[in-house]
Protein backbone atom coordinates (compact mmCIF):
# COMPACT_ATOMS: atom_id res chain seq x y z
CA UNK A 1 0.00 0.00 0.00
CA UNK A 2 2.81 2.06 1.02
CA UNK A 3 4.72 1.92 -2.42
CA UNK A 4 1.24 2.31 -4.61
CA UNK A 5 0.39 5.62 -2.68
CA UNK A 6 4.41 6.44 -3.35
CA UNK A 7 3.94 5.44 -6.76
CA UNK A 8 0.79 7.27 -7.10
CA UNK A 9 2.33 10.90 -5.68
CA UNK A 10 4.63 10.87 -7.82
CA UNK A 11 2.72 10.17 -10.94
CA UNK A 12 0.74 12.94 -10.58
CA UNK A 13 3.53 15.37 -8.92
CA UNK A 14 5.40 14.59 -12.41
CA UNK A 15 2.25 14.85 -14.74
CA UNK A 16 1.47 18.14 -12.92
CA UNK A 17 5.25 19.56 -13.46
CA UNK A 18 4.86 18.66 -17.23
CA UNK A 19 1.52 20.08 -17.64
CA UNK A 20 2.67 23.27 -15.93
CA UNK A 21 6.04 23.61 -17.61
CA UNK A 22 3.91 23.40 -21.33
CA UNK A 23 1.51 25.39 -20.11
CA UNK A 24 4.29 28.01 -19.10
CA UNK A 25 6.24 27.67 -22.38
CA UNK A 26 3.18 28.10 -23.77
CA UNK A 27 2.40 31.77 -22.01
CA UNK A 28 6.10 32.72 -22.62
CA UNK A 29 6.08 32.38 -26.29
CA UNK A 30 2.35 34.41 -26.55
CA UNK A 31 4.15 37.44 -24.22
CA UNK A 32 7.49 36.84 -26.27
CA UNK A 33 5.23 37.49 -29.45
CA UNK A 34 3.34 40.34 -27.95
CA UNK A 35 6.74 41.96 -27.48
CA UNK A 36 7.88 41.72 -30.86
CA UNK A 37 4.58 42.94 -31.76
CA UNK A 38 4.81 45.73 -29.21
CA UNK A 39 8.75 46.57 -30.13
CA UNK A 40 7.90 46.70 -34.19
CA UNK A 41 4.27 49.11 -33.65
CA UNK A 42 7.09 51.86 -31.71
CA UNK A 43 9.97 51.58 -34.14
CA UNK A 44 7.19 51.87 -37.16
CA UNK A 45 5.57 54.32 -35.01
CA UNK A 46 9.03 56.52 -34.50
CA UNK A 47 9.79 56.28 -38.08
CA UNK A 48 6.33 57.98 -39.41
CA UNK A 49 6.61 60.58 -37.12
CA UNK A 50 10.14 61.43 -38.52
CA UNK A 51 8.37 62.13 -41.75
CA UNK A 52 11.16 61.12 -43.73
CA UNK A 53 9.29 58.41 -45.65
CA UNK A 54 7.99 61.41 -47.83
CA UNK A 55 7.30 61.46 -52.05
CA UNK A 56 7.68 65.16 -52.18
CA UNK A 57 10.59 65.68 -50.38
CA UNK A 58 12.63 63.33 -51.94
CA UNK A 59 14.42 62.31 -48.56
CA UNK A 60 17.50 59.85 -48.89
CA UNK A 61 17.74 57.53 -46.66
CA UNK A 62 19.29 54.11 -45.19
CA UNK A 63 18.83 51.36 -42.88
CA UNK A 64 20.85 48.45 -42.06
CA UNK A 65 19.08 45.39 -42.76
CA UNK A 66 20.91 42.89 -40.28
CA UNK A 67 18.46 43.83 -37.35
CA UNK A 68 15.39 45.32 -39.07
CA UNK A 69 13.38 45.27 -42.62
CA UNK A 70 11.96 48.39 -43.65
CA UNK A 71 9.06 48.27 -46.19
CA UNK A 72 7.97 51.83 -47.81
CA UNK A 73 4.51 50.31 -49.85
CA UNK A 74 2.47 53.12 -52.09
CA UNK A 75 -1.07 53.34 -51.72
CA UNK A 76 -1.41 50.91 -54.50
CA UNK A 77 0.88 48.33 -53.58
CA UNK A 78 4.32 49.21 -55.51
CA UNK A 79 6.94 48.76 -53.25
CA UNK A 80 8.75 51.86 -52.83
CA UNK A 81 11.54 51.04 -50.81
CA UNK A 82 13.26 47.73 -49.49
CA UNK A 83 16.56 47.81 -47.19
CA UNK A 84 16.34 44.26 -47.92
CA UNK A 85 16.66 43.25 -51.71
CA UNK A 86 16.16 45.66 -54.41
CA UNK A 87 12.87 46.96 -54.53
CA UNK A 88 12.70 47.23 -58.24
CA UNK A 89 12.52 43.77 -58.79
CA UNK A 90 9.63 43.14 -55.69
CA UNK A 91 5.96 41.99 -56.57
CA UNK A 92 3.17 43.97 -55.75
CA UNK A 93 2.53 43.90 -51.77
CA UNK A 94 -1.15 45.22 -51.70
CA UNK A 95 -2.35 41.73 -50.87
CA UNK A 96 -0.46 41.05 -47.66
CA UNK A 97 -2.22 40.63 -44.84
CA UNK A 98 -0.47 42.87 -42.25
CA UNK A 99 -0.59 45.87 -45.37
CA UNK A 100 -4.29 45.67 -46.78
CA UNK A 101 -4.97 45.33 -43.17
CA UNK A 102 -3.23 49.04 -42.80
CA UNK A 103 -5.00 50.40 -45.88
CA UNK A 104 -8.09 49.82 -43.86
CA UNK A 105 -7.85 50.36 -39.98
CA UNK A 106 -4.46 52.26 -40.21
CA UNK A 107 -2.14 49.47 -38.94
CA UNK A 108 -2.02 45.98 -39.38
CA UNK A 109 0.15 42.64 -38.07
CA UNK A 110 1.24 39.16 -38.81
CA UNK A 111 3.37 36.68 -38.42
CA UNK A 112 5.12 34.40 -40.89
CA UNK A 113 6.29 30.93 -39.74
CA UNK A 114 9.23 29.22 -41.59
CA UNK A 115 9.10 25.34 -41.20
CA UNK A 116 12.13 24.88 -42.48
CA UNK A 117 14.03 27.51 -40.86
CA UNK A 118 12.39 27.22 -37.48
CA UNK A 119 12.42 30.66 -37.80
CA UNK A 120 9.20 33.35 -37.44
CA UNK A 121 8.68 36.21 -39.45
CA UNK A 122 6.93 39.37 -37.52
CA UNK A 123 5.42 42.10 -39.32
CA UNK A 124 3.59 45.24 -38.98
CA UNK A 125 2.19 48.00 -40.56
CA UNK A 126 1.15 51.54 -40.17
CA UNK A 127 -0.21 53.83 -42.57
CA UNK A 128 1.60 57.23 -43.24
CA UNK A 129 -0.51 60.31 -43.82
CA UNK A 130 -0.45 60.28 -47.48
CA UNK A 131 -2.21 56.93 -47.33
CA UNK A 132 1.30 54.70 -47.99
CA UNK A 133 2.48 52.42 -46.12
CA UNK A 134 5.65 51.59 -43.57
CA UNK A 135 6.22 47.86 -43.03
CA UNK A 136 8.62 46.95 -40.29
CA UNK A 137 9.49 43.34 -40.13
CA UNK A 138 12.10 41.07 -38.02
CA UNK A 139 13.13 37.69 -37.95
CA UNK A 140 12.79 35.59 -34.69
CA UNK A 141 12.90 32.23 -33.71
CA UNK A 142 9.66 30.45 -33.41
CA UNK A 143 8.03 27.69 -31.37
CA UNK A 144 10.14 24.84 -31.74
CA UNK A 145 13.89 27.06 -32.23
CA UNK A 146 13.06 28.42 -28.92
CA UNK A 147 11.66 25.37 -27.41
CA UNK A 148 15.43 23.50 -28.07
CA UNK A 149 17.07 26.33 -26.35
CA UNK A 150 14.89 26.08 -23.36
CA UNK A 151 14.34 22.29 -23.17
CA UNK A 152 17.94 21.24 -21.57
CA UNK A 153 17.06 23.74 -18.75
CA UNK A 154 13.58 22.72 -18.53
CA UNK A 155 15.14 19.12 -17.99
CA UNK A 156 17.43 20.07 -15.64
CA UNK A 157 14.68 21.97 -13.52
CA UNK A 158 12.06 19.00 -14.16
CA UNK A 159 14.80 16.23 -12.70
CA UNK A 160 15.37 18.50 -10.15
CA UNK A 161 11.75 19.21 -9.10
CA UNK A 162 11.15 15.16 -9.95
CA UNK A 163 13.94 14.50 -7.39
CA UNK A 164 11.97 16.84 -4.58
CA UNK A 165 8.31 15.11 -5.17
CA UNK A 166 10.06 11.75 -4.74
CA UNK A 167 11.43 12.78 -1.40
CA UNK A 168 8.41 14.50 -0.84
CA UNK A 169 6.43 11.45 -1.66
CA UNK A 170 8.21 9.14 1.03
CA UNK A 171 7.77 11.57 3.43
CA UNK A 172 3.82 12.16 2.89
CA UNK A 173 3.32 8.68 2.41
CA UNK A 174 4.85 7.62 5.82
CA UNK A 175 2.35 10.67 7.34
CA UNK A 176 -0.22 8.91 5.72
CA UNK A 177 0.26 5.36 6.41
CA UNK A 178 1.80 5.31 10.44
CA UNK A 179 -1.21 6.50 11.41
CA UNK A 180 -3.25 3.55 10.07
CA UNK A 181 -0.90 0.90 11.19
CA UNK A 182 -0.78 2.50 14.59
CA UNK A 183 -4.30 2.61 14.36
CA UNK A 184 -4.36 -1.22 13.47
CA UNK A 185 -2.08 -2.33 15.93
CA UNK A 186 -4.07 -0.35 18.83
CA UNK A 187 -7.76 -1.43 16.90
CA UNK A 188 -8.31 -3.47 21.21
CA UNK A 189 -7.42 0.20 22.84
CA UNK A 190 -10.80 1.89 23.01
CA UNK A 191 -9.08 4.94 24.54
CA UNK A 192 -6.85 5.31 21.17
CA UNK A 193 -7.86 8.40 18.73
CA UNK A 194 -8.76 7.33 15.07
CA UNK A 195 -6.41 9.28 12.99
CA UNK A 196 -8.33 10.07 10.27
CA UNK A 197 -12.18 10.89 10.47
CA UNK A 198 -13.08 8.53 7.69
CA UNK A 199 -11.97 5.45 9.91
CA UNK A 200 -14.10 6.27 12.43
CA UNK A 201 -16.96 3.91 11.38
CA UNK A 202 -14.19 1.27 10.28
CA UNK A 203 -12.73 1.10 13.65
CA UNK A 204 -15.95 1.36 15.35
CA UNK A 205 -17.12 -1.98 13.26
CA UNK A 206 -13.96 -3.76 13.31
CA UNK A 207 -13.60 -3.23 17.33
CA UNK A 208 -17.34 -4.22 18.00
CA UNK A 209 -16.09 -7.59 15.40
CA UNK A 210 -13.19 -8.28 17.38
CA UNK A 211 -15.31 -7.76 20.48
CA UNK A 212 -18.06 -10.39 19.39
CA UNK A 213 -15.04 -12.84 18.16
CA UNK A 214 -13.61 -12.35 21.86
CA UNK A 215 -16.76 -12.96 23.41
CA UNK A 216 -17.53 -16.15 21.12
CA UNK A 217 -14.38 -17.27 21.99
CA UNK A 218 -14.54 -17.18 25.76
CA UNK A 219 -18.35 -18.42 25.63
CA UNK A 220 -16.93 -21.63 23.30
CA UNK A 221 -14.34 -22.13 25.98
CA UNK A 222 -16.80 -21.84 29.04
CA UNK A 223 -19.13 -24.65 27.18
CA UNK A 224 -16.58 -26.75 26.70
CA UNK A 225 -15.06 -26.75 30.38
CA UNK A 226 -18.73 -26.67 31.64
CA UNK A 227 -20.01 -29.56 29.26
CA UNK A 228 -16.59 -31.25 30.55
CA UNK A 229 -17.65 -30.44 33.99
CA UNK A 230 -21.54 -31.58 33.42
CA UNK A 231 -19.95 -34.93 31.79
CA UNK A 232 -17.72 -35.66 34.94
CA UNK A 233 -20.27 -35.93 37.10
CA UNK A 234 -22.46 -38.73 35.78
CA UNK A 235 -19.49 -40.71 34.44
CA UNK A 236 -17.81 -40.60 37.95
CA UNK A 237 -20.67 -41.80 38.93
CA UNK A 238 -21.06 -44.56 37.04
CA UNK A 239 -17.49 -45.45 37.25
CA UNK A 240 -17.92 -45.48 41.41
CA UNK A 241 -20.85 -47.73 41.07
CA UNK A 242 -19.57 -50.25 38.82
CA UNK A 243 -16.48 -50.68 40.61
CA UNK A 244 -18.08 -51.41 43.69
CA UNK A 245 -20.43 -54.02 41.82
CA UNK A 246 -17.38 -55.07 40.34
CA UNK A 247 -15.51 -55.96 43.70
CA UNK A 248 -18.09 -57.52 44.95
CA UNK A 249 -19.03 -54.70 47.60
CA UNK A 250 -22.20 -54.57 47.26
CA UNK A 251 -24.37 -56.74 49.08
CA UNK A 252 -26.68 -59.39 46.54
CA UNK A 253 -30.00 -56.89 47.89
CA UNK A 254 -28.64 -53.71 46.71
CA UNK A 255 -27.54 -54.76 43.72
CA UNK A 256 -30.85 -53.08 41.90
CA UNK A 257 -30.37 -50.12 44.21
CA UNK A 258 -26.84 -49.43 42.24
CA UNK A 259 -27.99 -50.73 38.75
CA UNK A 260 -30.53 -47.98 39.02
CA UNK A 261 -28.14 -45.52 39.81
CA UNK A 262 -26.28 -46.21 37.12
CA UNK A 263 -29.36 -45.92 35.21
CA UNK A 264 -30.26 -43.23 36.11
CA UNK A 265 -27.08 -41.22 35.70
CA UNK A 266 -26.33 -42.56 32.08
CA UNK A 267 -29.90 -41.25 31.66
CA UNK A 268 -28.70 -37.95 32.46
CA UNK A 269 -25.61 -38.00 30.51
CA UNK A 270 -27.85 -39.09 27.54
CA UNK A 271 -30.07 -35.86 28.54
CA UNK A 272 -26.45 -33.89 28.15
CA UNK A 273 -25.35 -34.81 25.22
CA UNK A 274 -28.44 -34.82 23.47
CA UNK A 275 -29.05 -31.24 24.54
CA UNK A 276 -25.51 -30.08 23.60
CA UNK A 277 -25.79 -31.28 19.94
CA UNK A 278 -29.08 -29.57 19.80
CA UNK A 279 -27.33 -26.71 21.00
CA UNK A 280 -25.00 -26.70 18.48
CA UNK A 281 -27.53 -27.29 16.07
CA UNK A 282 -29.27 -24.18 16.73
CA UNK A 283 -25.23 -22.20 16.77
CA UNK A 284 -25.28 -23.23 13.27
CA UNK A 285 -26.29 -19.53 11.92
CA UNK A 286 -25.91 -21.86 8.13
CA UNK A 287 -28.98 -23.58 9.23
CA UNK A 288 -31.90 -23.00 6.04
CA UNK A 289 -35.37 -23.74 8.19
CA UNK A 290 -38.64 -24.61 6.41
CA UNK A 291 -41.45 -22.32 7.74
CA UNK A 292 -45.20 -23.62 8.04
CA UNK A 293 -48.24 -22.00 9.49
CA UNK A 294 -49.95 -23.87 11.99
CA UNK A 295 -52.14 -23.41 15.24
CA UNK A 296 -49.60 -22.82 18.38
CA UNK A 297 -53.22 -23.73 20.50
CA UNK A 298 -53.74 -27.37 18.96
CA UNK A 299 -49.44 -27.67 19.28
CA UNK A 300 -49.46 -26.24 23.24
CA UNK A 301 -52.83 -28.90 23.53
CA UNK A 302 -50.81 -31.94 22.30
CA UNK A 303 -47.70 -31.18 24.40
CA UNK A 304 -49.49 -31.12 27.54
CA UNK A 305 -51.21 -34.05 26.94
CA UNK A 306 -47.82 -35.87 26.97
CA UNK A 307 -46.84 -34.75 29.40
CA UNK A 308 -49.23 -35.28 32.04
CA UNK A 309 -47.60 -38.50 32.65
CA UNK A 310 -44.42 -36.86 33.72
CA UNK A 311 -46.20 -34.64 35.68
CA UNK A 312 -48.22 -36.68 37.55
CA UNK A 313 -45.17 -38.86 38.54
CA UNK A 314 -43.72 -35.20 40.23
CA UNK A 315 -47.33 -34.69 41.63
CA UNK A 316 -48.11 -31.87 39.53
CA UNK A 317 -50.93 -30.26 37.95
CA UNK A 318 -50.42 -29.37 33.89
CA UNK A 319 -53.44 -28.10 31.85
CA UNK A 320 -53.71 -25.99 28.99
CA UNK A 321 -56.18 -23.42 27.57
CA UNK A 322 -56.59 -20.98 25.01
CA UNK A 323 -58.24 -20.63 21.71
CA UNK A 324 -57.06 -21.21 18.15
CA UNK A 325 -54.24 -19.02 17.13
CA UNK A 326 -52.01 -19.15 14.03
CA UNK A 327 -48.22 -18.91 13.82
CA UNK A 328 -45.81 -19.36 11.11
CA UNK A 329 -42.81 -21.21 12.90
CA UNK A 330 -40.62 -24.16 12.65
CA UNK A 331 -43.18 -26.64 13.74
CA UNK A 332 -40.58 -29.07 15.58
CA UNK A 333 -38.69 -26.00 17.19
CA UNK A 334 -42.08 -24.69 18.77
CA UNK A 335 -43.03 -28.60 20.01
CA UNK A 336 -39.42 -28.24 21.38
CA UNK A 337 -39.46 -24.96 23.33
CA UNK A 338 -43.80 -25.74 24.99
CA UNK A 339 -41.63 -29.24 26.27
CA UNK A 340 -39.15 -27.49 27.79
CA UNK A 341 -40.47 -24.45 29.63
CA UNK A 342 -43.66 -27.20 30.42
CA UNK A 343 -40.61 -29.40 31.18
CA UNK A 344 -38.95 -26.85 33.78
CA UNK A 345 -42.13 -25.89 34.82
CA UNK A 346 -42.59 -29.35 36.38
CA UNK A 347 -39.13 -30.26 37.42
CA UNK A 348 -38.94 -26.88 39.72
CA UNK A 349 -42.64 -26.97 41.18
CA UNK A 350 -43.38 -28.41 44.35
CA UNK A 351 -45.88 -30.89 45.51
CA UNK A 352 -49.17 -30.94 44.35
CA UNK A 353 -48.25 -28.10 42.33
CA UNK A 354 -50.05 -26.70 39.10
CA UNK A 355 -48.60 -25.69 35.48
CA UNK A 356 -51.25 -23.71 33.48
CA UNK A 357 -50.13 -23.54 29.37
CA UNK A 358 -52.06 -20.75 28.06
CA UNK A 359 -52.42 -19.69 24.19
CA UNK A 360 -53.92 -16.66 22.31
CA UNK A 361 -53.25 -13.20 20.84
CA UNK A 362 -52.42 -9.52 22.32
CA UNK A 363 -52.55 -6.52 20.11
CA UNK A 364 -52.10 -8.54 16.73
CA UNK A 365 -49.48 -11.22 18.10
CA UNK A 366 -49.42 -14.67 18.91
CA UNK A 367 -48.40 -15.28 22.03
CA UNK A 368 -47.40 -19.13 24.64
CA UNK A 369 -47.66 -18.36 28.23
CA UNK A 370 -46.50 -20.99 30.57
CA UNK A 371 -47.37 -20.16 34.34
CA UNK A 372 -46.30 -22.44 37.34
CA UNK A 373 -46.65 -22.61 41.03
CA UNK A 374 -43.16 -23.49 41.64
CA UNK A 375 -39.94 -22.43 43.53
CA UNK A 376 -39.48 -19.21 41.71
CA UNK A 377 -36.14 -17.50 40.60
CA UNK A 378 -34.13 -14.61 43.07
CA UNK A 379 -34.68 -11.24 41.46
CA UNK A 380 -30.59 -11.47 41.03
CA UNK A 381 -30.66 -14.61 39.17
CA UNK A 382 -33.51 -14.20 36.90
CA UNK A 383 -31.01 -12.54 33.74
CA UNK A 384 -29.05 -15.47 34.30
CA UNK A 385 -31.51 -18.60 34.01
CA UNK A 386 -31.22 -18.56 30.20
CA UNK A 387 -27.42 -18.98 30.29
CA UNK A 388 -26.06 -22.43 29.43
CA UNK A 389 -26.01 -24.89 32.72
CA UNK A 390 -26.65 -22.54 34.75
CA UNK A 391 -29.61 -23.88 37.38
CA UNK A 392 -31.13 -21.44 40.26
CA UNK A 393 -31.37 -24.79 42.16
CA UNK A 394 -28.82 -27.54 41.45
CA UNK A 395 -29.19 -29.97 43.70
CA UNK A 396 -32.97 -29.80 42.52
CA UNK A 397 -31.69 -30.02 38.77
CA UNK A 398 -29.08 -33.14 39.76
CA UNK A 399 -32.15 -34.96 41.16
CA UNK A 400 -34.62 -34.53 38.82
CA UNK A 401 -32.08 -34.68 35.69
CA UNK A 402 -32.07 -31.25 34.57
CA UNK A 403 -28.88 -30.46 32.45
CA UNK A 404 -29.40 -27.12 32.51
CA UNK A 405 -29.59 -26.06 28.45
CA UNK A 406 -33.15 -26.57 28.62
CA UNK A 407 -33.78 -22.08 28.83
CA UNK A 408 -30.44 -22.01 26.50
CA UNK A 409 -32.17 -23.96 24.00
CA UNK A 410 -35.81 -22.45 24.22
CA UNK A 411 -33.82 -18.44 23.91
CA UNK A 412 -32.13 -20.19 20.86
CA UNK A 413 -35.61 -21.08 18.98
CA UNK A 414 -36.84 -17.96 20.11
CA UNK A 415 -34.28 -15.83 18.57
CA UNK A 416 -34.75 -18.22 15.21
CA UNK A 417 -38.54 -16.86 15.11
CA UNK A 418 -37.96 -13.60 15.85
CA UNK A 419 -39.92 -13.67 19.07
CA UNK A 420 -39.29 -12.09 22.35
CA UNK A 421 -39.48 -13.91 25.46
CA UNK A 422 -40.51 -12.30 28.92
CA UNK A 423 -40.01 -13.81 32.83
CA UNK A 424 -41.74 -12.95 35.58
CA UNK A 425 -41.19 -14.65 39.05
CA UNK A 426 -41.27 -14.30 42.30
CA UNK A 427 -39.38 -16.75 44.96
CA UNK A 428 -41.69 -19.21 46.59
CA UNK A 429 -44.31 -18.12 44.87
CA UNK A 430 -44.10 -19.46 41.17
CA UNK A 431 -42.89 -18.09 37.63
CA UNK A 432 -44.41 -16.83 34.30
CA UNK A 433 -42.42 -16.98 31.00
CA UNK A 434 -44.44 -15.57 27.55
CA UNK A 435 -43.33 -15.58 24.48
CA UNK A 436 -44.57 -13.34 21.89
CA UNK A 437 -44.46 -14.11 18.54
Amino acid sequence: MKRKIKYQLIGISVVAILITMILMFSIFYDVYKEQVKSDLKTIAVTLKETGIFDKEKETGFYFNNNYLRVTWIDTDGTVLYDNGVDYKVMENHADRPEVRAAFRYGHGSAIRESATMNQSTFYYAVQLDDGAVLRISKVEGNLWSLAENIIPIAASVMLFMVAICIILAQIMTKSIINPIEEMILNVDDYNASTPYEEFTPLVRTIRKQHTDILEAAKMRQDFTANVSHELKTPLTAISGYAELMENNMVREEEVAVFSGKIRQNVDRLLFLINDTIRLSELDNEGRQETMETFDLNELARKCVENLKIYAHKHDVVIVSIGVATSVTGHKEMIIELIDNLCNNAIRYNNKNGNVLVEVGAEEGHAFLRVKDTGIGIPKEQQERVFERFYRVDKSRSKETGGTGLGLAIVKHIVAIHNATIHLKSDLGKGTEITVTF
